[in-house]
């Protein structure tokens, strides 16, 4: 039976829809349906549809108390809201519904776990989260919540791991039929780990390892921790909060973290290899993936971060979306990302240059748009004219613009919005390290309406970031400080 506190959420968002217009909301991106969006929660392909559920508070643009909202998309692509699934109506969720995942039982029911949130006042008078790992059933529209809930709490942490930061469980079936969960948590000494649970059936869970422990090497506390096995590499990923920088490898403040190892099934051993950035623009964060039918695994991310959700004006309908869909791959021992291959199908209007040289500005004839897929080429010339530095404009007019700039001496790329019409003075530049392949720097941009995600050297990196620059600057441009030669390929999504 539906709780009042659901039927009230379902019902404030079926009648605040109507006030959002869709050409207010990205075209093809996620967003949310009303209110606030974070974390992507649950996402899974289940009777013929993608799943994605999300952190969700419909009644504000802004964080409050977490439900899950709902929709559902045959091509990652194009999204139909469904009913809020969860809201926080039971003793030990009452204060929230956190982030969690979902999977498909034996018998063919689908199965979501989740974090429930209960306040507890310490001593001294402060608030503290005391969280558990809770489930819920249903049939992709409506959901149960389990008789035993909480399954997991802090009686089956380790020793010296804390109750208040016990979250995010990532589920997955085994090769065995049985099942596992990844969990974000914090031991005694104060940074992150990820603690791996065992289940016969997706009910009853018990404590299996530490996976990883941070030791204050990334950040403190790692959040929405993803675990998988792709391209002959496990891959477990993670968000980590407080990072400090290393270089241009980690931002400052709330990042993503990428480890590629080993693993060890019978002893339950993660061995790390190799880490690095799963996204080095400045909106990314708490990724999940699932695994399509056709065997692709695929990684979603809340297109936002902690430090910069005062971008949005107050007063707007709706805050918060999702990435576009990703294809991972592992090549060179690194994870490599690609728009997922649906996307494809939306181009239209396609648009060629080829061997442009140029210096100073450049303007391509056809080349502009805010719902656009463009791969470029950009070479700098020869000899001592030759450009050190490249500049690509877009979402351009005579008020706003948004940059990426590659000196080429230095092998930085730098994203910079800080004209894109923002009142804010908050995370406008990112720069990562990026080397030339064979001379050439290769990027494909894809601009939805509020939102840029540049794909370096065919997915070797990724850098996004959110621009509410108004609709009408659609222009696009390029500039280099001497002899430079550019291909661009666009074409219009639709």
């Amino acid at each position: 039976m539906t709780s009042q506190t659901l039927r009230e959420a379902r019902k404030y968002e079926e009648a605040s829809e109507k006030f959002i217009t869709k050409e207010e909301r990205p075209e093809f991106h996620l967003s949310t349906r009303v209110g606030w969006m974070n974390d992507p929660n649950g996402f899974s392909f289940y009777q013929g549809k993608y799943h994605m559920f999300y952190q969700y508070y419909p009644y504000n643009t802004e964080w409050g108390t977490m439900h899950w909202g709902h929709a559902v998309s045959e091509d990652l692509l194009h999204w139909e809201y469904l009913p809020a699934a969860l809201a926080p109506d039971e003793g030990y969720d009452r204060d929230g519904c956190f982030s969690g995942s979902a999977l498909t039982l034996s018998d063919g029911r689908h199965l979501l776990m989740y974090t429930g949130v209960l306040k507890e006042r310490k001593s001294t008078g402060e608030y503290v989260d005391i969280q558990t790992q809770c489930l819920a059933v249903g049939d992709g529209c409506d959901y149960v919540k389990y008789e035993k809930n909480p399954v997991l709490d802090m009686q089956d942490l380790p020793e010296g791991s804390s109750k208040y930061d016990f979250r995010d469980p990532k589920m997955w079936q085994k090769k065995d039929g049985t099942y596992a969960c990844v969990v974000g948590n914090r031991p005694a000494d104060g940074s992150g780990q990820i603690l791996l649970f065992e289940s016969p059936d997706g009910f009853e869970w018990k404590f299996a390892s530490v996976l990883s422990a941070n030791e204050n090497r990334f950040g403190k506390m790692w959040e929405c921790p993803d675990f998988f096995e792709l391209d002959g590499k496990w891959v477990l990923l993670t968000s980590p909060q407080d990072m400090l920088p290393k270089g241009l490898e980690y931002h400052n403040g709330n990042g993503t973290l990428c480890l590629i190892g080993t693993f060890d099934e019978q002893t339950n051993a993660f061995t790390e290899e190799v880490d690095h950035c799963i996204d080095y623009g400045v909106d990314f964060y708490a990724t999940q993936t699932t695994l399509a039918p056709d065997g692709r695994r695929i990684m979603i991310g809340w297109m936002q971060n902690w430090d910069t959700c005062s971008h949005r004006a107050k007063g707007e309908k709706w805050f918060g979306q999702m990435s576009i869909p990703r294809e991972l791959f592992i090549k060179n021992n690194r994870l490599y990302q690609s728009p997922v291959r649906e996307l494809e199908q939306m181009r239209c209007n396609k648009v060629v240059h080829e061997n442009v040289s140029f210096a100073g500005d450049l303007s391509l004839e056809g080349v502009s748009g805010r719902k656009i897929d463009m791969e470029l080429t950009l070479k700098p010339g020869e000899g001592e004219d030759s450009c050190s530095k490249f500049t690509i404009y877009f979402a351009k007019n005579e008020e706003y613009m948004t940059s990426l700039s590659y000196r080429v001496e230095e092998s930085i790329l730098k994203v910079d919005r800080k004209f894109s019409g923002s009142r804010r003075a908050i995370t406008h530049q990112r720069r990562a390290q990026v080397h030339m392949v064979d001379g050439a720097l290769k990027l494909r941009i894809i601009l939805d309406r509020f939102s840029a995600e540049v794909f370096i050297n065919d997915g070797e990196q990724v850098m996004t970031t959110t621009i509410y620059t108004d609709q009408k600057a659609d222009g696009i441009s390029f500039s280099a400080d001497g002899n430079a030669t550019i291909d661009v390929t666009k074409y219009d999504l639709v």
